[in-house]
């Protein structure tokens, strides 16, 4: 696609003017906050316009992970670290492996912290991260206009491998669902400083992939009721919230919480079932292993 004026990304909503803030300069500090964080508002509003095609790359997200593949976000610039920080999150929130969820950036892992504007051109190196992947595998390109050369590039070349591939913009066009098996397209439309991404369709973006890998840890029993039960303890403050978890989601005090999770040695999923089933830990874990991890599954199932 032509960079040149009147064409191109000058055709794009991203690159557009917002007529709300054509007097931005000209504005009191007050008033372009607030500006700022109304726009914002709208991206989110646009984002939640597009839960079902966010539903329908949740199943694909889970459907990934449950038969062994891997899921790889894909994006350069801010984009890319959006992609970067969601797959940060999930191992320490939902105990997922670090090498079974993961990002590659434009640009490489330098990018994460400085910026390399040119990276997001080379459409061989989008080339060589897609044709990592397998048929098993996920990929989910981030791209905020959509042309991003290393993102369509990185999908045509999953989709070569097979793999299955959502394309996450904020720049509605012809030909997307051509890109990708699900494109999730949030209309947020012009930034208040024209053509900073990184401002509204950042947020719309980090809250589409908030709802995107929640939604599929619930589908494969990460979640119990509203409680995340299989985060990893790795710190003081999520110890505590494992015994809290406990304490909730099995209904028991504080002290047979701490007594449960010792014996389960620190499986929450396990100290809930046998708080509420009144089982030791072996049966505890042998009726997980038959519920695939679900909790609720493991509560309702016979012996």
């Amino acid at each position: 696609m032509s960079r040149g004026s009147g064409t191109g990304w000058a055709r794009l909503l991203t690159e557009g003017r917002n007529p709300r803030s054509r007097n931005l300069d000209a504005l009191p500090t007050s008033r372009v906050v607030a500006l700022l964080l109304d726009e914002d508002r709208r991206g989110l509003v646009a984002a939640a316009r597009a839960a079902p095609a966010i539903a329908r790359a949740a199943r694909l997200f889970a459907a990934a992970l449950a038969r062994g593949g891997d899921v790889v976000f894909a994006g350069a610039g801010t984009s890319g670290r959006l992609g970067v920080l969601e797959a940060a999150e999930c191992p320490p929130t939902f105990g997922t492996d670090p090498r079974r969820i993961r990002a590659v950036m434009a640009g490489g892992r330098q990018s994460v912290f400085a910026s390399r504007e040119g990276a997001e051109d080379r459409v061989e190196d989008g080339r060589h991260e897609g044709r990592r992947l397998r048929a098993a595998d996920l990929l989910v390109g981030i791209s905020a206009s959509s042309v991003t050369p290393f993102v369509r590039a990185a999908l045509e070349a999953a989709r070569g491998r097979r793999a299955r591939t959502v394309l996450l913009t904020c720049a509605p066009g012809r030909g997307l669902a051509r890109l990708a098996d699900v494109a999730i397209v949030l209309r947020t439309g012009p930034e208040v400083l024209t053509g900073s991404t990184r401002l509204k369709a950042g947020s719309a973006t980090k809250a589409a992939l908030n709802a995107l890998t929640t939604a599929a840890m619930v589908r494969l029993g990460k979640v119990h009721e509203n409680l995340m039960v299989d985060l990893r303890p790795a710190s003081a403050k999520l110890v505590d919230r494992s015994r809290r978890i406990v304490e909730a989601g099995g209904r028991v005090s504080a002290a047979e919480s701490r007594r449960l999770l010792a014996a389960a040695r620190g499986d929450v999923k396990a100290a809930i079932v046998m708080a509420r089933l009144g089982v030791d830990a072996r049966e505890a874990h042998a009726r997980l292993a038959r519920a695939r991890g679900h909790v609720r599954k493991a509560l309702l199932a016979r012996r």
